[in-house]
């Protein structure tokens, strides 16, 4: 038998997807990483060059480009909760290959635009393909953990399950990055024919990837209920909406979703730093470059670091490695750049943020399987991020102004970096008050413990 468990762990992890509401069926963790490798290449060889199509070929200006970058975004993050609810009751498998066949009529809506409102649509669409596929992967990747975890030769208890569940979403976040660094090399190259040709790229690549998923996950039947001979007596709702019942999960969701709002100023803030500095837009590039490298070479050891610390440890480390990097730009921001390495400032900021951000996902993303405590887990996973989609929102528009005055060094210069300084250090002072109750009582005699 043991023999038989051995080959079995490695050629494949037989998952109990709470997603898939108790069904057994089996998905190869090596799958889901690569699904989540080519998912990006698709997604990052088309939308950053969306902003550049629409002004140099269709001469659109600011106000049309930021409305349908910005309507994108949240129809991604804002649905990512009713994504996961949709995981939950159709299943991953069916969930992941509408996500895909959604984005496929995005893009294909995108190369037969020709006006702003079929633009507007068509990045609408494409956000709408990501809130189906996304929740519905880390579901997937939650239920391998969590079925390796209850495989295990010991009783599992709540710690096991997150550090099981913060290793695969470690690689999870490495084989992501990797797409993301591919992906914009792909599109370059592709732009250099069309962007309807890096459009239809695009769209092939999803084609495939919902083929894959067709043919090699498994089906599932989400009407049939899960099995109670694991579960407590006292086992909390497992509604498809019980998330939005959890007030300890929301406040965490609310202090987590910082972590979303600190990375997304890459994009938006680090533009106008760049332009104070003298670097100028040009060295962009290099600055994500350097993100990238940073977590494809650092994230899984830091991820194991982390799982050794535990979870009260890693998230205030995580925010506060934020703070440090926009409390250092909120210092140098104030004075001349520094003579001949203007870059520098910006470096400290993605070097803080990148390694805040590889503390603290991992970890996070593994806790929800505590706070889901053996249910669904789609609608978890969607709320976390579309918490992080409303901070991005909400955030983004009161740093707005503060940017215009960010321009030159100056003390008006630093408000920006201060006010995003002050809320990384609020969510790693607070975050650890709302972590699961399970943590604090895995020791007691009467835990939702898995008996053999």
């Amino acid at each position: 038998m043991k023999s038989s468990s051995t080959a079995v762990r490695k050629s494949r992890v037989e998952v109990t997807s709470a997603g898939e509401a108790g069904v057994m069926v089996q998905a190869s963790p090596r799958l889901l990483l690569a699904s989540q490798l080519i998912f990006n290449v698709g997604f990052f060889s088309v939308v950053p060059f969306l902003a550049v199509a629409m002004r140099e070929d269709f001469g659109m200006g600011a106000m049309a480009i930021g409305i349908v970058l910005g309507a994108r975004t949240f129809a991604q993050q804002g649905l990512f909760l009713f994504g996961g609810a949709i995981a939950d009751v159709w299943g991953a498998r069916r969930a992941m290959i509408t996500g895909c066949l959604v984005r496929i009529a995005g893009y294909l809506l995108l190369v037969l635009a020709e006006d702003f409102p079929l633009f507007l649509l068509g990045a609408v669409i494409t956000g709408v393909g990501g809130a189906l596929f996304s929740p519905a992967l880390e579901s997937l990747v939650a239920a391998a953990a969590q079925r390796g975890t209850t495989r295990s030769k010991t009783t599992p208890n709540s710690t096991t399950k997150s550090n099981q569940g913060s290793a695969l979403f470690a690689l999870l976040v490495v084989f992501g990055e990797i797409g993301a660094v591919v992906g914009p090399l792909l599109g370059a190259l592709l732009l250099n024919t069309s962007f309807d040709t890096a459009l239809l790229v695009g769209a092939g690549v999803f084609a495939l990837m919902a083929l894959v998923f067709l043919r090699f996950l498994p089906k599932t039947r989400p009407d049939i209920p899960e099995t109670l001979a694991e579960q407590p007596r006292s086992a909390p709702s497992s509604g498809i909406w019980s998330c939005l019942g959890e007030k300890r999960f929301i406040w965490f969701a609310a202090f987590y979703s910082l972590n979303l709002l600190a990375y997304n100023q890459l994009y938006f803030g680090l533009p106008v730093e760049l332009q104070r500095s003298g670097a100028g837009i040009s060295a962009l590039a290099t600055v994500f470059a350097c993100a990238s490298v940073l977590t494809v070479v650092l994230q899984w050891p830091i991820a194991r670091l982390m799982r050794r610390a535990g979870a009260k440890i890693a998230l205030p480390l995580g925010f506060g490695l934020q703070a440090a990097g926009f409390g250092s730009l909120a210092v140098m921001a104030v004075f001349p750049p520094p003579n001949g390495f203007p870059i520098l400032p910006a470096l400290l900021l993605v070097t803080g943020l990148s390694l805040g951000h590889m503390c603290v996902t991992p970890v996070a993303m593994g806790l929800v399987l505590e706070f889901s405590a053996g249910r669904p887990t789609g609608a978890f996973y969607g709320l976390l991020s579309s918490a992080g989609g409303v901070a991005v929102l909400l955030g983004n528009t009161a740093l707005a102004p503060l940017y215009e005055l960010a321009y030159a060094p100056s003390l008006a210069a630093a408000a920006p970096w201060l006010l995003m300084t002050l809320l990384a250090a609020i969510s790693a002072a607070a975050i650890n008050r709302f972590l699961p109750k399970a943590k604090a009582k895995a020791q007691g005699p009467q835990e939702l413990l898995h008996t053999a």
